[in-house]
C-alpha cells in the first residue's frame, strides 16, 4: 500500500539539491545536506498531497459527468454541485480516494440523499467485495492430504471473512435502523466493528504462507480491504461528516473519568466458593436462574467435558447461557462458536478449574490461532474463576492459551498461562480485570482493542538466547479504534526468572505492525524491565510509526529517561491524554460493561 508514489518522486532529490547549490553558490558539503533533505521531504509531501487531490478531483469529475449525463438535460446543476462537494469532502478523509468516489456514485445520483445515506454507503461498500473475496478463497485449490497446513489456513481464511460479512451486515443494519442521533451515539461501536472487519481480512491473509496461494487470496481481497480501510477513516471522523450536512446534534453526556462501578454476576445456583452468601441471597431475590449447564469430571454434573456443555447451547436462546465448570483439570480444546452469544462460563477459581492443552506451532506446525486451548468467537462472552493453560512450553513457540474474537468480551478472576503468544485479543472490544497473565515472548498480542485492568502480568524464563516482550499489538490503521491498554497492573518476574532477571532482556513490548498502539499506565514495573522499555521489531521500521505511551507508572522499571529514542512517537502522556485510554472512552465501556456483572473502572 502506498508505494506507487515513491517511485514517481525518486528523481527529485538530485534536482532539488542541485537547485539549492546553484541558487546559493554553495558546495554540497555535509553541513548543508540536512537542509536539502528537509526541503526535499517537504516538497515531496506537498507533491504527494497534490497528486492525491488531483486524483480525487479527476475521479469526482468523472462521476459527476456520469451523473449529469444520466440526469435531466435541464436543471439539477445545484444538485450535482452539492453531490460533488459531498463526495470530495468525504473521500478526502480516505487513503483510497478513487475507490471511495466510485463507491459513493450511486448515492450521489439521488438528489435527496441524506447524511445517513452517505454513511450507509460507506459502511456497506465493502460487503459485496468481501463476499467476492470468499469466492476467491473458495477457488484456491489446496489438498488436505498433501498440504494440510495450507489447507487449514485457507479454511481459516474463509471463516474469518464470513465473520467479516456478519459484522458488515450488522453495521449496515445499525445505520439503516437508526436516526442520526443514534448513529453518532454509536459511532464508536461502528468504528470498532469496521476496524475489526479490516483485522479479520488481514488475519485471513496472514493464515496463508505459500506465495501461489497467498497471492490469489490477496488479489481477491484487494477491493475489500481498500473499501474497509476507507470506512474506518470516515467513521473516525463521523462528526465531521455530519457537519457537512449541517446536522445539529445535542451534546452527549460524557461519563466522568473518575466514575467507578461494581455489579454482581448474572448467575445463581451451583455457586462456586467465591460467591459470598449475601451475593447469593441478592441474586436469589432477583430470581436469577440456575446454570443452564454444569460440567464435572466426576460425573456429578450434566456434562463431563466443557465442549459438550458449549454444544448444548439451544437454538434461538435468549439471555445468558450459563455454564458452571466444577473444580478439575479439563484437557480439551474448547471453541465457543459465534452463534453462542452471551455465554457466561465460571469455575471454582484460579488453579481449581483448569482448562489446558498443548497445541503449538513450534513442534506441531499448527497455525497460531488454532493453537488456542480456549477460543471464544461469540459476542458478549464472560468468564470468571478459570485458569486457561497452554503447556507446550517455550519450545512450542507460538502456543495460545486463550483467544477471543467476540465483541464485548469480559474476563474476571482468570489466569492465562503459557509462554509465547499466551493471550490473543484477536479482534473487537475486550476487558480483563483482576487476572494473571504468564508468558515470555509477545505473550499479550492481537489486533483487537483490549484493556487489562488491576491484574498481575508475570514474565517467565524464556529459552536460552531469547528475550522477553510483554506485548505485541497489531493495530494497522492509524484511525482505527484498536490497540492495547495496561492499567494499574503489576509486571513482575516469576520465581524461575527472578534469580537471572538481569541476564534476560525484558521489554514492555514491541510493535507488531506499523501503526501498533500500546499504553502502559498507572502500573508497577519491576526492576528487570530494560531501561529502553520497548524493543524494535526485527527487520521493520515499525518503531518509526507506532505509538507507545506510558503514564504515571511506578517502580524501578518505570523510569522513562532511558527509553529508546528510535521510537519516534514514544510519549509520556499527560493526565488528559491518559484519560482517553481508560475503559470509558477507549472501550465505550459505559455502554456494555455494566451488563457483564464484573467490577470495572471507567476512568483513571
Amino acid at each position: 500500500m502506498g508505494t506507487g508514489g515513491s517511485r514517481s518522486m525518486g528523481g527529485l532529490l538530485g534536482s532539488t539539491m542541485g537547485a539549492l547549490i546553484m541558487q546559493n553558490g554553495l558546495t554540497a558539503t555535509a553541513a548543508f545536506l540536512p537542509v536539502a533533505l528537509a526541503v526535499e521531504r517537504r516538497r515531496r509531501n506537498i507533491a504527494v498531497s497534490l497528486v492525491s487531490l488531483l486524483l480525487l478531483v479527476g475521479v469526482v469529475i468523472g462521476v459527476m459527468v456520469v451523473l449529469k449525463t444520466n440526469g435531466s438535460p435541464h436543471g439539477h446543476e445545484n444538485n450535482n454541485n452539492s453531490s460533488m462537494k459531498m463526495i470530495t469532502s468525504i473521500c478526502q478523509l480516505t487513503d483510497y480516494k478513487e475507490a471511495c468516489a466510485i463507491s459513493l456514485e450511486s448515492t450521489a445520483k439521488n438528489s435527496s440523499a441524506t447524511a445517513k445515506d452517505y454513511i450507509q454507503a460507506v459502511v456497506g461498500a465493502p460487503l459485496d467485495e468481501v463476499a467476492k473475496a470468499i469466492e476467491a478463497a473458495t477457488k484456491v485449490n489446496v489438498s488436505n492430504e498433501t498440504d494440510p497446513y495450507e489447507y487449514m489456513g485457507v479454511q481459516d481464511c474463509k471463516d474469518l471473512l464470513e465473520y467479516a460479512v456478519d459484522t458488515l451486515q450488522a453495521s449496515i443494519s445499525l445505520v439503516g435502523d437508526s436516526d442520526l442521533h443514534t448513529i453518532e451515539d454509536r459511532g464508536h461501536e461502528l468504528l470498532s466493528w469496521m476496524t475489526g472487519v479490516y483485522a479479520l481480512q488481514t488475519t485471513c491473509r496472514d493464515q496463508i504462507e505459500k506465495p501461489e496461494y497467498k497471492s490469489a487470496i490477496e488479489n481477491g481481497m484487494l477491493n475489500a480491504t481498500q473499501l474497509t480501510h476507507n470506512a474506518v477513516n470516515v467513521l473516525a471522523e463521523l462528526s465531521q461528516v455530519l457537519r457537512l450536512f449541517n446536522v445539529q446534534l445535542p451534546d452527549q453526556n460524557v461519563t466522568t473519568a473518575s466514575s467507578s462501578h461494581r455489579r454482581l454476576l448474572m448467575s445463581s445456583g451451583g455457586y462456586p466458593a467465591w460467591f459470598k452468601s449475601d451475593d447469593r441471597k441478592l441474586l436469589e431475590k432477583q430470581g436469577i436462574i440456575r446454570p443452564d449447564a454444569v460440567v464435572a469430571k466426576d460425573g456429578s454434573g450434566q456434562f463431563k467435558t466443557i465442549g459438550d456443555a458449549v454444544a448444548a447451547y439451544p437454538a434461538n436462546h435468549q439471555g445468558r447461557f450459563v455454564i458452571y465448570v466444577k473444580a478439575g483439570v479439563y484437557d480439551e480444546q474448547v471453541i465457543v462458536p459465534k452463534k453462542n452469544i452471551n455465554t457466561f462460563i465460571y469455575g471454582d477459581g484460579i488453579d481449581r478449574t483448569i482448562i489446558t492443552g498443548r497445541k503449538n506451532y513450534g513442534k506441531m506446525k499448527v497455525k497460531t490461532m488454532n493453537t488456542a486451548t480456549f477460543a471464544n468467537q461469540a459476542k458478549g462472552f464472560i468468564a470468571r474463576g478459570i485458569t486457561f493453560k497452554n503447556e507446550a512450553g517455550p519450545e512450542g513457540h507460538q502456543a495460545v492459551a486463550f483467544r477471543s474474537i467476540g465483541d464485548e468480551s469480559a474476563l474476571f478472576d482468570c489466569s492465562f498461562e503459557g509462554n509465547q503468544d499466551t493471550l490473543y485479543y484477536q479482534s473487537f472490544k475486550q476487558f480483563y480485570r483482576n487476572c494473571r497473565i504468564y508468558g515470555t515472548v509477545d505473550f499479550i498480542f492481537g489486533k483487537g482493542e483490549a484493556l487489562i485492568q488491576d491484574s498481575e502480568i508475570i514474565v517467565r524464563r524464556p529459552m536460552p538466547g531469547q528475550f522477553n516482550t510483554v506485548t505485541a499489538d497489531g493495530r494497522e490503521i492509524k484511525a482505527g479504534s484498536n490497540g492495547l491498554v495496561i492499567q494499574n497492573c503489576r509486571i513482575v518476574p516469576d520465581n524461575f526468572l527472578f534469580p537471572i532477571r538481569f541476564k534476560v532482556s525484558t521489554y514492555l513490548g514491541r510493535p507488531w505492525t506499523e501503526q501498533s498502539r500500546t499504553v502502559v499506565m498507572q502500573s508497577e514495573l519491576g526492576d528487570f524491565i530494560r531501561p529502553e522499555g520497548w524493543r524494535l521489531w526485527d527487520g521493520s521500521n515499525n518503531h518509526k510509526t507506532c505509538q507507545v505511551y506510558e503514564y504515571a507508572n511506578r517502580g524501578p522499571g518505570s523510569t522513562t529517561g532511558g527509553r529508546d529514542k528510535a521510537f519516534s512517537h514514544f510519549k509520556v502522556l499527560n493526565t488528559a491524554e491518559a484519560a482517553t485510554f481508560t475503559a470509558g472512552p477507549f472501550l465505550d465501556g459505559q455502554k456494555w460493561l455494566p451488563q457483564t456483572g464484573i467490577p470495572y473502572r471507567l476512568g483513571l
